[in-house]
């Protein structure tokens, strides 16, 4: 089987190297980018020495030959990258996004922002779940998620990528895998303002309640609230919440001390998003509002942190049968 994977970044650079094993891949990027340049150079990067079965390029013509189509970039970047690609795609290519985010503007999810751009659906899926790339280049292994609006895809796809690193399951919710794994960005955000402030003990409280704030905004946008609690989101939290390999924990850590930051955080873009959601579907999002004015409004993080404690007292669930 033919794979490429576009985008070179350190996920790009893993899933090249771990689809290697079995197949022939090709890495993209941009020509002149850090990444690719880095590689370009001794194929070397931070986290890993990409094998001899990954070849590098910076054609898209060349890396859009292949029957699967992994994209690995920047979710704010994807409907501008999409509209640059569709040309060039041909009949019966499956696309597959590992990526965690939804459009800052849109608030649209990845594969929505696909066929927005002309994509089929059934010839779409995601690949998220719990993983960094320095425990995985370890030999540390963990579980993923794999799903797609055909589930004929998702089984493939779990057969074909299956490993002793890496455990797959498959799911048919894909909008609430969606949702789940853009949103535990968010919550990511939010646990690292906890550890900057050194308020660790109130991350139980923060996993329980952010949990059934995403159930109940993915049970009014249609999908399944029980996805929230599988390995999209609730699953992918020790990678998220507690890991020193976490981006938006790092963030929000900085954030709280004051400290510059200066690496990418995509849950600072979701956390926009996930805020014209709770907008659009009039749904009570408070942790989300919170960050919200936090990010966007300069409000005070230990401020806005107490008056969540300050909201009308309730029963802890409300679900209705």
């Amino acid at each position: 089987m033919n794979i490429s994977v576009l985008g070179c970044g350190r996920w790009g650079s893993f899933i090249a190297n771990y689809l290697s094993t079995k197949n022939d891949v090709f890495l993209w990027g941009r020509s002149g980018g850090r990444s690719y340049s880095q590689l370009l150079e001794n194929r070397k990067n931070e986290y890993l020495e990409l094998s001899e079965n990954v070849k590098l390029t910076c054609s898209l013509e060349q890396a859009l030959q292949s029957d699967i189509i992994i994209i690995s970039i920047l979710t704010k970047e994807l409907d501008g990258f999409l509209k640059e690609v569709k040309p060039l795609i041909k009949e019966n290519q499956k696309f597959v996004f590992c990526m965690k985010g939804i459009d800052p503007n849109t608030s649209e999810t990845l594969t929505q922002i696909a066929i927005r751009n002309g994509f089929d659906k059934n010839s779409l899926a995601i690949w998220v779940g719990p993983g960094h790339v320095q425990n995985f280049t370890k030999g540390i292994p963990s579980c993923m998620l794999i799903c797609a609006y055909d589930m004929n895809l998702a089984q493939m796809l779990q057969k074909e990528f299956a490993s002793e690193l890496i455990r797959f399951y498959i799911n048919e919710d894909i909008l609430g895998a969606e949702i789940g794994s853009a949103s535990k960005n968010v919550v990511g955000i939010m646990s690292g303002l906890l550890d900057g402030l050194n308020w660790q003990a109130l991350k139980g409280s923060l996993m329980a309640r952010a949990t059934y704030e995403y159930a109940e905004l993915v049970d009014k946008m249609g999908g399944n609230r029980q996805t929230i609690y599988g390995l999209s989101h609730l699953g992918d939290y020790e990678a998220t919440l507690f890991s020193t390999f976490s981006r938006n924990r790092m963030f929000g850590e900085c954030l709280a001390k004051g400290e510059a930051f200066d690496k990418s955080a995509e849950g600072v873009f979701n956390v926009k998003g996930f805020y014209l959601l709770s907008q659009k579907y009039d749904i009570d999002m408070p942790l989300t509002a919170a960050l919200y004015r936090i990010i966007f409004e300069n409000a005070d993080i230990i401020q806005e942190i107490k008056q969540l404690f300050n909201r009308e007292q309730k029963q802890e669930f409300c679900w209705k049968d």
